[in-house]
């Protein structure tokens, strides 16, 4: 099943997602919450995936070309992301393989959904580079979970671009400044649940500038998975539903090719199975 949040009169407004049209959630004569991450709180496995055949009874129907697509949770408590999770990644950009998860924060500011724009700053707009991830989102609450019951707490997955600013970032060691920058996070278009995404473990992604293949991988090369994160990550962290982990990106960025975000381009980063994000990008 795919979750998708689409701008309404009054803030984003969740739907289930079937092939090019939106049934809204609160078409539902029983709809489970108004957001998407209401749904992840009251809904888990089977009841989650009860959500997809309900919509499909129902008439009333958004085509996805006559709405503007939100970012699929579009209020997370969390945005944690993973630095130099990919070896080859590591290795581009000369920097030890991490013994443990680095990670940092983004915040709702940076969050875009697919078709709405990165934003070059003013101020820093030479340097704003691309990475393809994927991210995974919390269904259930998880504190001092194992791996072996880690992935059931993870409700689906999604396509994520770690928009960076890497002049910023590489001022200090403190990467957020050049990470949490407004719309930053472009992510989705949807969120696929896992019993849809399938294994995490296995999942192609690339990065396309105006059509050209700049950065491919796959996930079978992460160092730290989707389970052994919300495993690290919840030994001192409560990660809640809703909450997203970008897990990051392959070898291909930007900054090593001297090759970086320009007004007027569209970006797209895709993953198999999972969709393709597509966000122009655009000046202040």
């Amino acid at each position: 099943m795919r979750l998708v949040s689409y701008r309404g009169e009054q803030g984003p407004v969740a739907g289930v997602l079937l092939g090019e049209q939106i049934v809204p959630l609160s078409s539902l004569e029983r709809p489970p919450a108004a957001g998407v991450r209401g749904v992840l709180e009251e809904l888990h496995g089977d009841q989650l995936e009860a959500l997809e055949a309900l919509a499909g009874a129902i008439g009333e129907r958004l085509a996805v070309a006559e709405v503007e697509l939100c970012a699929p949770v579009p209020d997370p408590e969390k945005i944690i992301c993973i630095g130099l999770n990919y070896r080859d990644h590591a290795e581009e950009t000369g920097q030890e393989i991490p013994a443990a998860p680095m990670w940092f924060a983004k915040f709702a500011n940076s969050l875009r959904g697919s078709g709405q724009s990165i934003v070059l700053p003013a101020a820093h707009p030479d340097h704003v580079d691309y990475e393809a991830e994927l991210a995974f989102v919390i269904g259930r609450e998880a504190r001092n979970v194992g791996e072996q019951e880690a992935l059931s707490h993870i409700a689906g997955a999604m396509p994520f671009n770690d928009v960076s600013a890497r002049d910023l970032q590489f001022q200090n060691p403190l990467w957020t400044s050049g990470k949490a920058i407004d719309t930053f996070a472009p992510c989705g278009p949807a969120l696929v649940t896992l019993a849809e995404a399938g294994d995490l473990g296995r999942l192609g992604l690339r990065t396309r500038i105006d059509g050209e293949i700049v950065q491919e991988g796959t996930t079978a090369n992460l160092i730290f998975g989707p389970a052994e994160l919300v495993s690290w990550l919840s030994r001192t962290i409560t990660l809640r539903p809703g909450d997203i982990i970008a897990t990051g990106t392959p070898a291909g960025v930007g900054v090593a090719q001297g090759r970086f975000l320009r007004a007027g381009q569209s970006v797209e980063v895709e993953v198999d199975g999972l969709g393709t994000l597509v966000n122009p990008v655009r000046g202040e």
